[in-house]
């Protein structure tokens, strides 16, 4: 059955065409007419003979500009035409189609914004989610070190590392265990961003404030919310922080030292945002209605704003709403992760996915949806989740007003990746034959990597490696290549001769990834003072063991933990700085093999 929508616009393309028709044909008649009335003038003027060429010009030169005059003017009116049946039609749908059963007035979209896709198109993920509720099994007690601390019932599994202590509790999981589990990660060993406490939530009381600039303000307990219509699809997260123990390294940032594995790939189920926004009567951007500002709970955290966003001591951002409109951006209010509901750390009861973006603009242990005029005026929106200029250090945003300069907020992630295997350390024996280098890499905005290359002469020349676990994209079943969403990371393997590894000449080997924008993975380091986004080439040493097997040496090692290439360059200097990026000193070109 064809819908309503489509129906008119096909009927408004039938009228244009007719118009268009009659156009053509009254054009031609005039033409006709034109052309006997300028022989009959000729034929009194010269006396039947023929005219001059000048003459001849001029008047096929009137002729002409009489064709255009005509065209343009008949071409207005089927125009205007068209328009008054448009606006007619808009005006039915609007009062036939848009009606709610059962709806009043209110209840009818007018001016919606008409997003063209087909939402059944999307693989139904809702089946593989419940099947990978086995990965979402919380780890069976309390770890001891979380037992003098706020998080004495949250548990935890010991194999994290942690990053900041005992208390607040950031971690990240070991590459090579976290890549061995495959496409879908385990909740358990999924990253870990936690600025504070984490929030004792129930499920039966916690609730959803929407509000602000909208319509029909409401509440929604999550009964409410989980029984409305749903999603289910796999997304990576990423903190933006990913791979800063690099940028500490270089000069030490004002954030603390994440590894290359603050990432996590799962299933999220939830409501998209987009449908509470609809509920709350918006449908489009407009006038009042620029943002959506997110927040947790309130006293969660020892920083705020007067007047913020949220309310004193909540975590809070925004989005535009462009963003949370559009059904292809997927922005989900999530409720469920790899099937099960959402673990303590990851945000429940519910908390906001926002695929493509970094992490911190997910908020979790979510209680308010706000539309308002401008960004967040959150604390933590202006003070955290920027990438600015390397000159200007932490004193000097601060004093000059950079933290609230625009144009430096990251939403979107960039291109990014790391080699998994060989582990930090591993030998790799001279008798063996191949190695098969693996890793992963995703990028932003839902764009493809298209590419994943290793380097064994310092970026020379490159090898292509097989990209072989990937998503089915989301949008791709009815659009162009530039739409299909890829909210996933990509594992990746090369199978490398041992040989290759134990030529002299190869004392590094380097990753890079490619999207399909051609964003590429920079050569070096960009140093900035939250040390966030840094995506250079991911570089490990190889060194020769006195046996002849090979050793490899990744940059370093995540959290305190000592270890790495990096980490043991840094040493050597008396002020424990690379500086690229920074100083102009330094390279990161590894020096000739000395064992």
């Amino acid at each position: 059955m064809i819908g309503p929508k489509i129906y008119i616009m096909c009927s408004l393309y039938r009228i244009q065409g007719v118009m268009n028709a009659i156009l053509r044909n009254d054009v031609k008649r005039h033409a006709v007419d034109r052309d006997r009335e300028r022989d009959r003038d000729r034929d009194v003027v010269d006396g039947g003979t023929s005219p001059t060429r000048e003459s001849a010009t001029r008047d096929r030169g009137r002729g002409e500009g009489v064709y255009f005059l005509v065209f343009t003017r008949a071409r207005e009116m089927a125009n205007v035409a068209v328009a008054v049946v448009a606006a007619s039609a808009g005006a039915i749908a609007g009062k036939v189609f848009g009606a709610k059963k059962g709806g009043d007035e209110d209840d009818v979209v007018r001016d919606a914004v008409a997003f063209v896709t087909d939402a059944p198109a999307n693989v139904d993920h809702a089946d593989a989610a419940k099947k990978s509720r086995y990965l979402a099994q919380h780890y069976p007690e309390v770890d001891e070190r979380d037992l003098k601390t706020p998080d004495n019932w949250v548990k935890r599994h010991p194999n994290l590392i942690r990053l900041t202590g005992k208390h607040p509790f950031n971690v990240e999981a070991s590459l090579p265990e976290l890549i061995d589990y495959g496409f879908i990660s385990p909740v358990n060993l999924h990253i870990v961003r936690n600025h504070g406490a984490v929030p004792k939530c129930e499920w039966e009381t916690h609730e959803i404030n929407v509000c602000g600039n909208v319509p029909k303000p409401y509440a929604i307990g999550m009964e409410e919310l989980s029984k409305m219509p749903t999603d289910t699809f796999p997304c990576l997260i990423v903190c933006a922080g990913n791979r800063r123990k690099e940028q500490n390294l270089i000069k030490q940032s004002i954030g603390f030292s994440w590894g290359p594995c603050a990432i996590g790939n799962t299933y999220w189920t939830g409501v998209p945002l987009r449908v509470l926004l609809n509920r709350a009567g918006i449908y489009k951007p407009g006038p009042g209605a620029r943002y959506v500002c997110l927040s947790g709970p309130q006293k969660e955290l020892p920083k705020d704003y007067p007047d913020q966003d949220g309310g004193p001591g909540s975590y809070g951002t925004s989005i535009d709403m462009e963003t949370a409109l559009d059904p292809t951006c997927d922005v989900l209010v999530a409720y469920e992760q790899n099937g099960e509901r959402l673990h303590p750390d990851h945000g429940f009861p519910v908390r906001v996915v926002i695929p493509g973006y970094i992490g911190g603009r997910m908020i979790k242990f979510l209680t308010e949806i706000k539309v308002t005029d401008r960004e967040s005026n959150n604390f933590y929106h202006f003070n955290d989740n920027r990438v600015l200029p390397p000159p200007v250090d932490a004193e000097r945003a601060t004093e000059e007003g950079w933290w609230f300069k625009p144009e430096f907020i990251i939403n979107q992630l960039n291109i990014n990746g790391a080699i998994a295997y060989p582990a930090p350390e591993e030998i790799i024996p001279k008798s063996q034959k191949t190695y098969a280098f693996r890793g992963y890499a995703y990028s932003g905005g839902g764009r493809k990597v298209i590419r994943a290359e290793l380097s064994f002469d310092q970026g020379l020349s490159w090898e292509l490696a097989d990209i072989n676990v990937r998503e089915q994209p989301r949008w791709a079943d009815f659009c162009s290549g530039d739409k299909a969403r890829h909210w996933c990371w990509c594992h990746w393997t090369l199978d490398v001769p041992v040989e290759k590894l134990l030529d002299p000449k190869c004392v590094e080997v380097c990753f890079r990834a490619v999207d399909q924008s051609m964003n590429k993975m920079d050569e070096r380091p960009t140093w900035n003072v939250m040390g966030m986004l840094n995506n250079p080439w991911y570089r490990i040493r190889v060194h020769r063991a006195p046996n002849g097997d090979a050793r490899v040496e990744h940059p370093c090692i995540a959290g305190p933990t000592p270890g790495g290439w990096m980490q043991k360059m840094a040493a050597e200097r008396p002020t424990g700085e690379l500086l690229w990026g920074w100083g102009g000193e330094g390279t990161p070109a590894a020096p000739p093999a000395t064992e």
